[in-house]
C-alpha cells in the first residue's frame, strides 16, 4: 500500500530533486544517491501517523538538506570521492542539521533541525551509515 502513496502523493517531484539541486552536471548522480538514501526515511515517516502538514514539512526539510549537501560537496572538492551517504550523515547529528544557506529564520532553522534529528536517529537505528 505504501508504494501507491509514495512518491506520487507524498513527493510528486522526488525524481526531479537531483536536477534542481545541481550546480553542474556531475551533481546529478550524487543527487540521485541522496534521494535513494532518503527514501527509507520518507517511507518510515508515512508509517508514523503524522499529519499531512507535518509530512510535508519533513519532506520539504529533506529537500533543503539534499540541496545543502550538494552545495557543500560542490564547494569542498575533497568530498567528491567520499560516499554520498557519508556526506549526508556527516551533515547531521543528534542536535540537528547544517545551517541553511541562504540563511533562514531561527524558527525555520529549528524546524529544519527537528527533521535532521529524526533522520539522524533513523539512520543510526537502521545502521544506514558506516561511520565509526
Amino acid at each position: 500500500m505504501l508504494k501507491s502513496v509514495f512518491p506520487a502523493r507524498y513527493c510528486p517531484d522526488l525524481d526531479e530533486w537531483p536536477q534542481r539541486w545541481r550546480y553542474e552536471q556531475s551533481d546529478i548522480l550524487p543527487g540521485q544517491q541522496i534521494v535513494e538514501y532518503f527514501k527509507p526515511f520518507l517511507l518510515y515517516l508515512l508509517t508514523q501517523a503524522l499529519s499531512p502538514k507535518t509530512l510535508r514539512k519533513h519532506r520539504d526539510h529533506l529537500w533543503m538538506l539534499g540541496g545543502e549537501v550538494i552545495r557543500h560537496r560542490s564547494q569542498n572538492h575533497d568530498l567528491v570521492n567520499q560516499a554520498t551517504e557519508e556526506i549526508v550523515f556527516n551533515q547531521i547529528e543528534e542536535e540537528g542539521g547544517p545551517l541553511i544557506w541562504p540563511r533562514i529564520s531561527e524558527l525555520e532553522q529549528k524546524a529544519f533541525d527537528s527533521t535532521c534529528r529524526k533522520l539522524y536517529k533513523f539512520i543510526v537505528a537502521n545502521k544506514l551509515h558506516h561511520k565509526e
